[in-house]
């Protein structure tokens, strides 16, 4: 018996285990303890997850920062560096040539600053002004601190900033000590700036509404800060609590986590005295902005965590009813989840429409490409396309024949690659390509090259053959960009000079892009407020009869007085004024202003004269045009016979249809209609007849020669005739000299107008010249 005892016990056990094995596989107790630990593991998840992303937005925040703070620290250093160097530039110069020749001088070889934004000044010993690139009233500066400051030493000065009275903007003046050939000292060189220049480099998108911006000098003093959109200047603050004097530990650490003293907001904050100025540049991330999805994001992880318990609890309560049913089809749900998720995921990173890799796809791969490149120093290009005139295909033939076009280019450009290459869409008509181990920029071309003349073979769209041509940005690893946003950035802006370019063609990032662009944003700010103060204003162009020599009509001609480019040429701002659509609200201007003009020199007691305003290619397809027309005639009580719209073919040959409407609703309130720049198109007698003008304008490039080229000559004359023969007048513009007023007097031309006759001037310039006509008359 007791050789049968130890089986037994074993057995006992055994049966133990058992009957724990059963009764926790029971229903009544297998789904509440499924339940407890999928209770458990989902709130423990999502905890962990909420923190996990906290603290990577955190060290995202502190790397953005110093990221921007090294970025913003170079572009700051550059522009000083140019600063001082023209400062050095003059003072040197100044030795050998003198106060009145060193600008001169250096401005004819190029090496001063561009005047549209900085002012060199050149001044003598007692403080007076003697020579500049913009030369204001004169006033002595001997008791302003970058004065006072050369008189006792003869390095680079930063003066504390100082409000400009006429424009109100803040400035700042750096100076360098002037010495005569005697090294005793003769005045010194000033380069003043307004202040905002070194705060404009980044948008509100990246640094946020509380990101500041700043250029602090050693003294405490900020030279100038930005916070969001907003710019002040000569706020004082306590240096040391701010700037770390440690260059290892700027170099090594994050960003330090503060409540910045001038506006108590809690940031990311980098500082660091620049190591050539008396300077120190200061960069702040908000952080409740940085870490304001992260508060959304835990909100959605609680509330998902929560309806998911909910849902837990409801399937286990109906699953302890329905245990065996369930086991039987989990393997089925399993599978339809993982195809899901599978499909989700493919969805995730690929453009539904095309199959592409999509923007985050791209992203990562680009990442991914960036890595590789700088660990096997190896190069590595970006291409960004973007279609040109995708929108006609769309507005015409409607978004299937879009959505087919768009997936017959991204096959195209699979084709034309290698199959190491990578082709994504962003989004729309936007493809960005990347070329992995690119060689040189022989090699781009050839590819780009290779992807222009592919996209531009026709598409069969709708049972019709179209073509579409692409405009290409290229951007090259490392030289145009250690990240993926500057590389996008830079192919970006390439593609859209190439599209400034013409269109279907491609270019290479450079420098000189990124200038032509700042200056074209500079440009364009200032254009947007022109209107506001007023400093748009009309010339006026007289027309006359060639037989009489007298005054017919005038031209309205537009300016732009700017504060300090001066009178800036329409050749610069109209066609910026046409991409932006500036020039709908511009145009509607020039109409009332220049009706009203007219109807005041009647009122003056001239005779009535016609008033001719050109309506570019925008105004034209503008929808509200004929209503504004119709609003300044109204205004201004101007008898409508004596207003005179000139339009180029251009304008509206690209909608035949809608212009005939235009222009026949037009001509129905008594309105004249001439075609300008007759001469350089392809307008034909049917066009003429279809549009029914009354006037015609012979181009100023056609009569130039007419007078002594008989290809010219004859053109001119059976343009002549053949204005007769429609019963138009016909007006030859750009008549410069009496030879060629007197072959078109010949030819028995009706209307001339150009330098020959007068020069565009001003309202009250050409009522006193008629005036002064008159009387002598």
């Amino acid at each position: 018996m007791g050789l049968l005892i130890p089986p037994l016990q074993a057995l006992d056990v055994e049966t133990d285990q058992k009957r724990l094995r059963l009764r926790i596989a029971d229903p009544r107790n297998l789904f509440p303890i499924l339940l407890l630990l999928l209770l458990v593991a989902l709130w423990g998840t999502t905890l962990n997850l909420i923190d996990a992303e906290r603290t990577g937005a955190e060290l995202a925040a502190a790397a953005s920062a110093r990221e921007l703070a090294e970025t913003y620290e170079a572009q700051v250093v550059r522009a000083l560096r140019e600063i001082d160097q023209t400062l050095k530039f003059v003072k040197y110069t100044y030795r050998y040539k003198g106060e009145q020749q060193v600008l001169a001088d250096l401005k004819e070889r190029k090496l001063l600053l561009p005047d549209f934004l900085f002012v060199v000044s050149v001044i003598n010993d007692m403080g007076d002004l003697s020579t500049s690139t913009r030369m204001f009233e004169a006033r002595n500066v001997a008791n302003e601190d970058y004065f006072k400051a050369q008189l006792a030493m003869d390095e680079l000065f930063v003066g504390l900033p100082r409000k400009d009275q006429e424009s109100g903007e803040w400035k700042l003046v750096f100076s360098r000590r002037l010495v005569n050939d005697k090294d005793e000292f003769a005045g010194i060189v000033s380069v003043s700036v307004d202040a905002w220049y070194f705060v404009s480099g980044y948008e509100a998108s990246n640094l946020g509404e509380q990101g500041v911006l700043g250029l602090l000098g050693t003294d405490g003093v900020f030279r100038v800060r930005r916070t969001g959109e907003t710019i002040v200047s000569s706020e004082e603050i306590v240096y040391e609590q701010l700037v770390t004097d440690s260059e290892d530990e700027f170099e090594e650490a994050e960003a330090r986590v503060m409540i910045n003293d001038w506006d108590g907001v809690e940031r990311y904050t980098r500082a660091r005295k620049l190591f050539e100025f008396p300077l120190a540049v200061v960069l702040g991330l908000s952080v409740e902005e940085k870490l304001r999805p992260i508060v959304e994001l835990k909100r959605t992880y609680l509330s998902r965590a929560f309806l998911a318990s909910l849902a837990l609890m409801g399937v286990m309560a109906v699953l302890g009813g329905l245990s065996l049913k369930l086991q039987r089809s989990r393997q089925e749900v399993l599978k339809e989840q993982m195809a899901h998720a599978e499909r989700v995921e493919y969805l995730a990173y690929h453009d539904g429409l095309t199959g592409l890799a999509n923007r985050s796809l791209f992203s990562e791969l680009l990442n991914q490409g960036i890595a590789q490149s700088s660990r096997y120093k190896r190069k590595l290009a970006l291409l960004f396309l973007d279609l040109d005139r995708f929108k006609l295909i769309n507005d015409t033939l409607g978004h299937d024949a879009g959505d087919e076009l768009l997936k017959g280019v991204s096959t195209r450009l699979q084709d034309s690659l290698r199959e190491a290459d990578i082709v994504a869409r962003l989004g729309g008509d936007e493809f960005v390509v990347i070329l992995p181990d690119s060689n040189d920029e022989k090699d781009l071309s050839e590819v780009a090259g290779k992807i222009l003349r592919a996209v531009g073979e026709p598409f069969m769209l709708a049972g019709q053959k179209f073509r579409i041509t692409v405009s290409i940005g290229i951007s090259i690893y490392p030289q145009d960009g250690l990240d993926e946003q500057s590389l996008i950035k830079s192919a970006d802006l390439a593609m859209y000079h190439a599209k400034e370019g013409g269109k279907n063609n491609f270019r290479f990032y450079s420098d000189e892009l990124n200038k032509e662009s700042l200056e074209r944003m500079a440009l364009e700010s200032g254009l947007r407020a022109a209107m506001e103060r007023n400093e748009l204003l009309l010339y006026y162009q007289e027309k006359r009869e060639l037989l009489t020599n007298e005054v017919t009509g005038v031209e309205a001609l537009l300016r732009w007085q700017h504060p300090e480019l001066g009178l800036v040429a329409p050749m610069q701002f109209i066609p910026l004024a046409e991409q932006t659509g500036l020039i709908i609200p511009i145009g509607k201007w020039v109409i009332e202003t220049a009706c009203k003009q007219s109807v005041a020199w009647q009122a003056e007691g001239m005779k009535p004269r016609k008033m001719a305003i050109n309506l570019t290619a925008r105004q034209f397809a503008d929808a509200h045009l004929v209503e504004d027309i119709a609003n300044a005639l109204r205004v201004s009580d101007m008898d409508p016979k004596l207003l005179e719209l000139e339009i180029t073919e251009a304008v509206f040959m690209s909608d035949v249809d809608s212009a005939v409407e235009v222009l026949t609703r037009i001509k129905k309130m008594g309105v004249r209609v001439a075609i300008d720049n007759f001469g350089t198109s392809y307008t034909s007698l049917s066009t003429l007849d279809k549009f029914k003008f009354d006037v015609i304008k012979i181009d100023g490039s056609i009569i130039r020669d007419a007078a002594t080229n008989s290809q010219d000559r004859l053109f001119t004359e059976a343009i002549i005739s053949m204005g007769k023969r429609l019963a138009l007048t016909v007006v030859a513009e750009g008549v410069e000299t009496e030879e060629q007023a007197q072959f078109l007097r010949s030819r028995q031309c009706d209307e001339v107008q150009g330098f020959y006759y007068d020069e565009p001037e001003s309202a009250e310039m050409k009522s006193a010249g008629w005036k002064e006509y008159s009387a002598s008359a």
